[in-house]
């Protein structure tokens, strides 16, 4: 859960017939926030944990309701999301543009033992959403040179590979530096 430019969402909006531009921001529902925080461990449908915010510039000629229709029923992108489409000119686009940031929130609650109520949340603040990602692929990038450096082959998920193989630390550095 967190604010900020969704780079796939906003991609999923240009792709729209008659759609210049366009970018999209998450935006995380404060209830669904709290709910997890208070210990609750809700089970929340897409719906109840965000909404998105779409600015789109249409090309000349095309009909605005047609557009943001288009958006709002997207399958897997907006159809299960409250999702506002707002017309601006190009000129304001390229304003929004300048600032890619993105924040967001990883939270797992449950109950452990005699029912105490744990949360674990991991938070992200980044100011250049694009920058951000660029370096993650570099990372796992480095991490498949090294693991095919190893021997290991095959298709790998993100569950898969170890946070050491993602650093440009050697494993000395590491454990001297952060443990």
């Amino acid at each position: 859960m967190g604010e900020g430019v969704s780079q796939g969402h906003s991609d999923a909006i240009r792709r729209v017939e008659g759609v210049k531009d366009a970018i999209q921001y998450t935006i995380p529902k404060p209830d669904a926030l709290e709910r997890v925080r208070a210990g609750e461990n809700p089970e929340l449908t897409t719906r109840e944990m965000h909404r998105r915010v779409c600015y789109v510039v249409e090309e000349d000629g095309y009909d605005k309701d047609k557009i943001s229709l288009a958006i709002r029923t997207m399958p897997n992108y907006f159809v299960d999301y409250d999702t506002e489409v707002n017309f601006v000119r190009q000129d304001d686009m390229d304003d929004m543009k300048k600032e890619m940031s993105h924040a967001g929130f990883v939270m797992r609650s449950g109950e452990t033992g005699d029912g105490h109520k744990e949360l674990i949340e991991f938070s992200l603040k980044l100011e250049s959403n694009p920058e951000f990602t660029g370096s993650v692929l570099t990372a796992y990038a480095r991490a498949t040179h090294r693991l095919n450096q190893e021997g290991v082959i095959g298709a790998k998920t993100v569950f898969d590979i170890a946070p050491a193989y993602l650093s440009i630390r050697t494993p000395e550095e590491m454990r001297k530096d952060l443990l």
